[in-house]
């Protein structure tokens, strides 16, 4: 039974390896387009502004992406155990979402110079990317609460299980 297991685990890892290359090929390409788009403005200057800001948003957009294939890579191709300690993956899971966040705000930001120049009846987008943001860093926030008071609860209980068996 332990090699069809041992196979799927090999198989699932060769996957998510693959599926992280090729989001990182999707980031390096992001970010080549985007300073692209920036010296395509400079050299000729044409829609400077619009198109600055188009490649800030590529290489923002580019960051995500590379920040889920690192994850991929760090969370399902590198790790050989199983179990961890909720800590560690309450700390993974937040510089995940952070970085996610981080990108939102970004291309939300980026969106709202874009659109306030050009018509403002679309600032609807950029504004619910914001609220989106926020909600994430709030869920995150909630998420972090909750999980530090079950760790201590469980830590205390752990303790008291083994402080029972060392007197037993």
């Amino acid at each position: 039974m332990d090699d069809p297991i041992r196979a799927f685990e090999v198989g699932s890892r060769v996957a998510f390896s693959i599926i992280a290359i090729v989001l990182a090929l999707f980031a390096l390409t992001m970010s080549v387009y985007g300073i692209g788009q920036t010296f395509y403005a400079l050299f000729y200057w044409t829609d400077f502004g619009s198109t600055l800001l188009r490649g800030v948003g590529y290489i923002v957009i580019a960051i995500a992406v590379f920040e889920v294939a690192k994850y991929l890579v760090e969370e399902e191709v590198v790790r050989e155990r199983e179990m961890r300690s909720p800590g560690e993956a309450r700390r993974s899971l937040t510089k995940f979402i952070s970085t996610i966040s981080i990108a939102v705000y970004l291309e939300a930001l980026v969106t709202v110079f874009r659109v306030s120049h050009e018509n403002v009846a679309l600032l609807i987008y950029p504004a619910a990317l914001l609220l989106t943001a926020i909600a994430m860093i709030i869920g995150l926030g909630v998420f972090q609460r909750l999980s530090a008071a079950t760790e201590q609860q469980i830590g205390a209980k752990d303790e008291r299980v083994q402080g029972t068996r060392k007197r037993g």
